[in-house]
C-alpha cells in the first residue's frame, strides 16, 4: 500500500483534527517517495529498543500512539535518543505516524477501550469535540437590511474591515419595501468595528441581528469519559476488574473521604494517560486514569472521590491489540499489522 494512501486511510480512521491543539499528530517522519508499506508496526511508545524491533521485523511504517517527536528538533544527530530514532527510521526507510489524542477522542478509541475495564456501562465524553470545519470562519454572524441609498456606502466601508468573511447580499422585502439583506461572518475584533459602523445609522442598526456561531458537538466524541455502570459495584470489585482488564498485578488506590473499599461505585470518570486536567471538577464516585498530580489526588479524595492510578501508558497499551483488529478491517487486509512485543511501561514495582 502506498504510504500516502495509507496515511489518508489512517486519517479517515481518526481525523487528526480531533487531536488537542497542543499535540503533534499525523505523519512525523516520511521516507523519500515512492514508499510502499507492507508491514505496519504498532507501539504505544517508540523507544530505541522498540525501533530495533521494528527494523528486525522489516516494518515500513511505525504507528506510535505517543509522538516520539513532540518539541521541535534543532538538529538530527546521534547525540540524543529521539534524534537517533529519526536517523534509524530514515536509514531503514521506516515512516513514523502518531495519532495520540485523536485516538483519545474518537468513539472507537483508547478511552472507550479503557471503560471496558469497569464492566457494563454507558459513557459520554467529559469534554465533547466540536465539528472542525463548521463554521469555517468567524465567531459571529451579523445580518441587517438596507435600502438602495444606504447599501453601497455601507458595503464599501464593511469591505475595508479586516477579518470579515462570507459576505453576501440578497434581495428582501421588509414592511412592503424592496431592500437588500446583508449577511457576514466576522471575528470578535471585527464585530466591534461592524457594530460601530452600523450604529451610526439608527434605522440601520435597529434592523441588525447578531448571532453567535457555535460549532456543533460531535456525537460520542471527545476527551475523557463519564461512565454510568448498569449496576453499582464495590470499589474493591472495580479494582479487580481494572487489574484484570489491564493485566496488571498492582494499581495505586486512594479511597475518597467518607468511603471504604466496600463503598458502591455507580459513576466513574475515565481518562487514559495523564488525567488531571481532563477529570478535574467532574462529579463521580471514582476517577480512573494513569497518573495524576499529588495535589489533584488530594483534592479528589477530599471531595469523596476515590482514585485508581495504573501508570500512564498502562491505561493505553492494551488498546493496541484492539486497534490491530480494527485497522485490519479498515484497511481491508491490504497490509500486515503487528504489535510490538518490546513496548512496555518504563515504571515497575520493585
Amino acid at each position: 500500500m502506498n504510504l500516502r494512501e495509507l496515511v489518508s486511510a489512517l486519517n479517515d480512521f481518526a481525523s487528526p483534527s480531533l487531536a488537542e491543539s497542543w499535540d503533534n499528530v499525523g505523519l512525523l517522519v516520511e521516507p523519500s517517495p515512492p514508499h510502499t508499506v507492507n508491514t505496519l508496526f504498532l507501539t504505544n511508545d517508540l523507544t530505541e529498543e522498540v525501533m530495533e524491533e521494528a527494523v528486525q521485523k522489516k516494518a515500513d511504517l511505525v504507528l506510535s500512539y505517543h509522538p516520539p517527536i513532540f518539541t521541535p528538533l534543532k538538529r538530527v544527530t546521534w547525540k540524543t535518543w529521539k534524534e537517533r530514532l529519526v536517523v534509524r527510521a530514515l536509514e531503514n526507510r521506516i515512516g513514523i505516524y502518531s495519532p495520540h489524542t485523536a485516538y483519545d477522542a474518537v468513539p472507537h478509541g483508547v478511552n472507550n477501550w479503557l471503560t471496558k475495564g469497569l464492566g457494563t456501562c454507558t459513557s459520554v465524553p467529559l469534554h465533547p469535540s466540536t465539528a472542525p470545519s463548521s463554521p469555517a470562519e468567524g465567531t459571529h454572524r451579523v445580518e441587517f437590511c438596507a435600502d438602495a441609498e444606504q447599501l453601497d456606502a455601507v458595503l464599501s466601508k464593511i469591505k475595508d474591515i479586516p477579518e470579515i468573511s462570507c459576505l453576501t447580499s440578497l434581495p428582501a422585502r421588509v414592511e412592503g419595501e424592496e431592500q437588500t439583506r446583508v449577511s457576514l461572518n466576522c471575528s470578535p475584533k471585527a464585530l466591534l468595528e461592524v457594530v460601530a459602523l452600523l450604529s451610526q445609522n439608527s434605522l440601520l442598526y435597529q434592523k441588525t441581528e447578531i448571532l453567535l456561531l457555535q460549532k456543533p458537538l460531535l456525537p460520542r466524541t471527545g476527551m475523557g469519559r463519564l461512565c454510568t455502570l448498569s449496576e453499582p459495584v464495590s470499589l474493591s470489585d472495580i479494582i479487580e476488574r481494572v487489574k484484570g482488564h489491564l493485566r496488571l498485578p498492582h494499581v495505586r488506590v486512594a479511597v475518597g473521604a467518607g468511603r471504604t473499599l466496600e463503598s458502591p461505585v455507580k459513576n466513574a470518570a475515565v481518562c487514559a494517560g495523564s488525567g488531571s486536567s481532563v477529570l478535574k471538577g467532574t462529579e463521580a464516585d471514582l476517577y480512573l486514569t494513569g497518573e495524576m498530580s499529588h495535589h489533584d489526588v488530594l483534592d479528589a479524595v477530599a471531595n469523596g472521590i476515590s482514585v485508581i492510578l495504573c501508570e500512564h501508558s498502562n491505561t493505553e497499551r492494551g488498546f493496541l491489540s484492539e486497534l490491530r483488529d480494527a485497522l485490519t478491517l479498515h484497511l481491508q487486509n491490504k497490509i500486515n499489522i503487528i504489535v510490538s512485543e518490546k513496548d512496555r511501561d518504563p515504571l515497575q514495582v520493585a
